[in-house]
């Protein structure tokens, strides 16, 4: 599953992560760290981040930013931000809204300025440099968080204003303010006392210090894990093109000797599963692809994860009981649609039946058809995608390699993903060619309104490098507010394979519904109009803010829109009507594994995060098989669809205690597109209606009110289980 990355710097985003991808604050305070960079250049004038970007937007200008640049620049940006709360905090008058939640909202630009930039070439462009400074940030990180979070002064101001809201003339956005900045202070530990202040400020540190090296060995990792082999037979069943692709990924990664032969590289891709394990013929090639991604990161090397995430579990357990809470998640959701775990785990029950007995009846008629082939062996995780293809290939006589030639990743991208937003939305598309970017395949477009007026900047970077994380997210570089007069920058990333040189990049539905899916949010962030930063765009709680992006994959198979873009690549000849009809028609098919594994994931996370204090530190390997068996999500042949051990999301991007949110919210968006269809369906209206009503509003208003408001009547749970196949239509 695709995920969130939004990390602008506005005050409350930034300190509370209330969509951060690391629980991560910058430091002003001398610490020390391990393995730290090279001593940091002084800040100044000739530092790019120095003043604010003359650019369009005020978008980065990454052809002037080195590695050694973002250093000094955060360092500068933490300090700067520091003496501006300290500001705050000591002001002699009275507390009022204008000075003190407004000053707070504009605090800490030259730190956005830095970490916005520093933060996506970090995640899309990394190397040795910046994963050394970004280690180095890690523990002071979190100390900053806790500088501000934890000041008295200013927590003071805070509840001062927030116990007498009702009598201020404040207009709802600011009350909304008020009550988020309150309700996130106190989460952070404000009630605590001095001496509990203090050991929260350790263990925030240890967290953040933690998920950082969480982070970089996942990386290494996942490089490591790659399946290379010299032998072609190996690679039987795949197209020729991607055997080309896959040695030019054994080229770029290590040029062969003189004489010698590179052979060819499979790369790991984010989850447990591996897009090329529906095509490879070659049972033993597919088994040890998908060891490889299952033992990724518990190999017995300087890259295993399980000791560092027993401790990140056990750790925020302790901060739970610090906090007065039972465990971690029951802290972390109190801000959530969801309220506390015990709503979020009985969600998942009532789908794990449905899920998990559609998923046997798969199982069943895959074993069959092994059977049938004298296979000789019981279905595994590694043989599952393989012969699926093949059942769906006789249900449907659905062929993915038939499909893919209608699939080019650029023509997906204008005339389906941009096409699709333009006719709901009216807003246009073009491409700039003056802006810098921080790596050759980073392409920009610029957003306008279709009154022509200027909206937004949007950056895409989706083929797949070494030096890049797992995954797909959206983030920003700059956030809207109009009370600092800015306008959106956001981006997006994937990992899709790149094709050889001279072919053309051809992809799955499922790579186009991941192109979709984030660009929803890229539109949550772009067509965002509030006048508070820290409630703009996608600054949300996590189980709102994946319907955005849920919703819009369904724009990827509606038929105006699908014609559009759907056209092969050689002929530009639309896919003809039978082969639309056949991907129509396959549309639940394997969706109990599909869900299954979705389901296995999120509760493994919440099971991690339900941990009481008192709890030993777990073996990870018993822990997940036991948290699974108990709540009946063990199946052998479907894994989660992200192992404990290389579980980005719950460990360092953000989403721990979280992960059941892309559940959650796939209700939500099933019932906007009934909505939708209901009501006319692709029109510029109801594209109006919802960003008005909707997408524009960020966390301007208490989220389950808004979209009830909007939709005119509570969601339930049914369209999402039509739309699963979980349930008769």
């Amino acid at each position: 599953m695709n995920s969130l990355r939004s990390t602008t710097f506005n005050f409350a985003g930034r300190l509370f992560g209330a969509c951060a991808v690391l629980a991560l604050a910058l430091c002003a305070h001398s610490m020390t760290a391990q393995n730290s960079p090279a001593p940091a250049a002084a800040f100044g004038p000739s530092n790019p981040f120095y003043a604010d970007s003359k650019l369009p937007f005020h978008a980065p200008p990454f052809d002037k930013i080195k590695d050694a640049d973002f250093q000094p620049a955060i360092d500068a940006g933490m300090a700067e931000q520091i003496k501006e709360v300290e500001a705050i905090a000591n002001n002699p008058a009275p507390p009022t809204f204008d000075n003190t939640f407004v000053p707070l909202e504009r605090s800490g630009q030259l730190l956005q300025r830095a970490y916005s930039a520093f933060n996506c070439v970090t995640g899309a462009n990394t190397n040795d440099e910046l994963q050394k400074v970004q280690e180095y940030e890690a523990p002071r990180i979190a100390a900053h968080q806790d500088a501000i979070n934890l000041n008295s002064k200013l927590f003071a101001r805070v509840k001062a204003i927030y116990t007498k809201r009702a009598t201020l003339k404040l207009n709802p956005e600011q009350v909304r303010l008020v009550e988020f900045y309150y309700q996130q202070f106190v989460k952070a530990g404000a009630n605590l006392s001095d001496a509990d202040k203090t050991k929260l400020k350790k263990l925030n540190e240890e967290d953040s210090t933690l998920s950082n090296t969480f982070l970089t060995k996942l990386l290494a990792a996942a490089k490591a894990g790659g399946f290379s082999t010299t032998d072609e037979k190996a690679l039987a069943g795949l197209s020729p093109a991607q055997i080309a692709a896959a040695a030019q990924d054994a080229k770029n990664r290590k040029p062969a000797a003189a004489g010698k032969q590179e052979g060819w590289l499979i790369p790991l891709q984010n989850t447990t599963q591996q897009p090329l394990l529906a095509s490879l013929s070659n049972r033993a090639t597919r088994e040890a692809i998908f060891k490889n991604s299952w033992n990724r990161a518990e190999r017995g090397d300087a890259n295993d994860e399980r000791a560092t995430l027993a401790r990140l579990a056990q750790l925020r357990a302790e901060k739970a009981k610090l906090l007065g809470y039972a465990n971690f998640a029951a802290w972390n959701l109190t801000d959530q649609m969801a309220k506390n775990p015990e709503a979020a785990i009985a969600f998942i029950n009532a789908l794990a039946p449905g899920a998990t007995a559609k998923a046997a009846t798969e199982a069943k008629d895959i074993q069959a058809l092994i059977d049938k082939q004298n296979g000789g062996f019981k279905v595994e995780p590694w043989d599952w995608e393989f012969y699926a293809e093949q059942v769906r290939a006789a249900k449907y006589d659905l062929n993915q390699d038939t499909v893919k030639p209608y699939f080019e990743l650029n023509n997906v991208l204008e005339n389906g993903v941009f096409y699709a937003a333009t006719r709901l939305y009216g807003i246009t598309f073009k491409e700039r060619h003056d802006l810098p970017v921080y790596n050759p395949d980073v392409r920009v477009f610029e957003v306008s309104n279709a009154d022509g007026s200027h909206l937004a900047l949007f950056y895409c970077d989706y083929y797949k490098r070494d030096n890049k994380n797992g995954g797909a997210w959206m983030d920003a570089l700059v956030g809207q507010s109009k009370l600092m007069g800015t306008q959106p920058v956001v981006f997006n990333v994937g990992n899709f394979q790149k094709p050889a040189p001279g072919q053309p990049a051809l992809i799955s539905f499922d790579d186009v519904t991941t192109m979709f899916h984030e660009f929803g949010h890229a539109l949550h962030g772009m067509l965002a109009d509030t006048y508070y930063p820290s409630l703009s765009g996608t600054a949300t709680p996590r189980d709102f803010v994946e319907f955005p992006s849920q919703f819009n994959e369904h724009w990827a198979m509606q038929p105006e829109v699908f014609a559009h873009y759907a056209k092969h690549y050689q002929t530009g000849e639309p896919m003809p009507a039978e082969l639309v009809a056949k991907i129509k028609k396959s549309a639940t098919f394997n969706q109990g594994y599909a869900i299954t594994e979705l389901l296995a994931a999120a509760m493994l996370d919440l099971q991690w995060h339900t941990l009481p204090a008192t709890a030993p530190l777990q073996d990870p390997d018993v822990f997940e098989k036991q948290a699974l068996e108990k709540t009946k999500l063990w199946v052998s042949y479907v894994p989660p669809r992200y192992r404990s051990s290389y579980f980005l999301h719950i460990w360092a991007n953000g989403y721990y205690a979280g992960y059941y949110a892309y559940l959650w919210t796939e209700m939500l968006d099933h019932n906007a597109y009934q909505w939708f269809e209901d009501n006319g369906g692709l029109t510029r209206a109801n594209g109006d209606r919802l960003r008005k009503m909707v997408l524009s509003r960020g966390n301007t208003e208490d989220l389950e009110k808004m979209f009830e408001t909007w939709m005119g009547k509570k969601p339930t749970i049914e369209p999402m289980l039509k739309f699963r196949g979980l349930t008769e239509k």
